[in-house]
């Protein structure tokens, strides 16, 4: 493979001395974007843009020729491509998004499900694309590889889609909580292969997205989110090319966790913007890096602002590597792009001060 030109990211997740805090954002590939808008038109649909590896890669790269600062790249793919290797057939409807034509519903429904088998060809479009960003990337920066927590796979299976209140998920797993668990560990098996696959495709970082554990109780997300992404943790391959392959795990609203969290043995954890980074930190210490954690919506804010808000994170997180700026989740599909590009260029102008 390529010599890596730019390891900033990859170095800050290991707690390894780096010049400036590297930056990367979720959803960073994404509509907010004109030349997203334009590639996705082109794809004809969501999905096709995902199956597609030169759309995928296409859309991966535009963030970074767009925003020379980004420290790294993120596969552009969805959470939702295990359900929909299973069988449940995933698809998007305009304004409502992500949508199963099979719903889990019985234990029947979790004994039919199969687990997701990298080596049969499951999911190959994925990794096919993973290896094609990585080709293009040229070490221009490291690639991420992701996945969605089993938890969160699971609200979207049993829900059939995005729920508010997650009265399905939670009645079963108050009612049957054998037969979430059987889910959940079909899920987690399966999402260990995703990974390794990606890591084997060239992913050089993963990222584990428990968008919905912060909805759960704390007894509860022990048991149902957590137990299963330690499961994760200790099945991936954590060395890959002759470096060490760091590991991520983001629960949104899950920063009463933290310290549970870091007990997995992941390398770092992602914040939310309702967590303080100080406090956070002295929590955590060295144990682990943290990523974050910029409210998204501040990015519709005067770039004045956002500059303002940009320090006063660096300020909280203080001296020293382990932190990657990132924005507390996905960036919004209205934000103007020049506000993104304020955003990243307030870190990179801003940064090196905190680690002379």
């Amino acid at each position: 493979m390529t010599e890596l030109k730019n390891d900033r990211f990859l170095r800050a997740l290991l707690n390894e001395p780096v010049d400036r805090t590297p930056i990367w954002m979720m959803r960073q590939a994404g509509r907010y974007l004109p030349e997203y808008r334009a590639s996705r038109a082109d794809a004809g649909s969501f999905m096709d843009l995902c199956m597609n590896a030169d759309f995928a890669c296409e859309v991966t790269l535009q963030p970074l020729d767009r925003y020379p600062g980004l420290d790294a790249a993120i596969l552009f793919s969805d959470i939702l491509t295990i359900p929909d290797a299973m069988g449940l057939g995933l698809y998007f409807e305009t304004g409502e998004g992500p949508k199963f034509k099979k719903v889990v519903e019985t234990e029947a429904d979790v004994d039919a499900l199969p687990i997701v088998d990298m080596d049969r060809g499951d999911l190959s479009y994925v990794t096919k694309a993973v290896s094609t960003i990585r080709r293009e990337l040229n070490g221009r920066v490291p690639l991420i590889g992701f996945s969605g927590s089993p938890w969160t796979l699971a609200t979207y299976m049993v829900e059939g889609g995005s729920s508010k209140d997650f009265r399905k998920v939670k009645a079963m797993m108050y009612n049957q909580p054998e037969v979430l668990h059987q889910l959940l560990d079909k899920l987690a098996q399966s999402v260990v292969g995703y990974l390794n696959a990606q890591i084997d495709a060239g992913a050089q970082a993963v990222q584990i997205f428990d968008t919905w554990g912060g909805a759960l109780s704390g007894r509860c997300y022990q048991e149902f989110s957590l137990k299963y992404m330690q499961k994760i943790v200790a099945g991936l391959k954590r060395e890959n090319e002759g470096r060490k392959v760091p590991v991520i795990l983001f629960t949104k609203g899950g920063g009463q966790w933290l310290e549970s969290m870091a007990d997995t043995g992941c390398d770092a954890l992602g914040l939310d913007w309702t967590t303080d980074i100080t406090n956070a930190r002295q929590r955590v210490g060295d144990r682990v890096a943290l990523q974050g954690n910029l409210d998204p919506c501040i990015l519709y804010a005067d770039p004045k602002i956002i500059r303002e808000e940009v320090k006063m994170v660096l300020d909280g997180y203080g001296n020293g590597s382990g932190h990657v700026f990132n924005l507390g989740h996905g960036i919004h599909q209205w934000v103007d792009p020049d506000h993104a590009k304020a955003f990243i260029e307030a870190v990179v102008e801003l940064s090196p001060q905190y680690h002379k």
